[in-house]
């Protein structure tokens, strides 16, 4: 499974991201282009233990089930719910957080793996992270055509 600890997978994710522009437009969702980099900026922060956030009530019910289907080699589907703390409804500078973003994922190669805590599945080793920090880029690349 394709991974951002792998160089290669990083790079590759990171030449689809400089792809995105302002005029880019979701294929489904509701998110702006702006609004979708600042997600995965802010999810990136998650990743690399810059935030932290508590295991949701409904993450400790059902997160490691739904772990699993997450771990797989099929993409997320279209359209799935946002944990609430990543919803974002403002608008900015979408090359500025463009870049922030990628700053963050260049960081991932600078740093040891590590393990975090995720809002809905819990605590992810460093495999898990850097899996799931993947499948979740590539999904929202695929949301906007790239």
């Amino acid at each position: 499974m394709n991974t951002t600890l792998d160089k290669d997978a990083r790079l590759a994710l990171i030449l689809r991201i400089e792809q995105l522009n302002t005029n880019s437009t979701p294929k489904w969702g509701k998110m702006t282009v702006y609004q979708m980099l600042k997600h995965c900026r802010m999810w990136e922060e998650m990743v690399l233990g810059q935030t932290v956030y508590k295991q949701s009530f409904m993450g400790r019910l059902f997160g490691r089930i739904a772990l699993k289907d997450m771990l797989s080699d099929k993409p997320l589907k279209p359209s799935l719910p946002t944990v609430p703390s990543f919803k974002i409804k403002d608008t900015g500078d979408t090359e500025a957080e463009k870049q922030r973003w990628i700053a963050l994922l260049q960081q991932q190669g600078r740093t040891p793996g590590q393990g975090f805590v995720h809002p809905f599945f819990g605590k992810l080793t460093a495999e898990q992270a850097g899996q799931i920090a993947y499948k979740h880029i590539d999904h929202h690349l695929r949301q906007f055509g790239v």
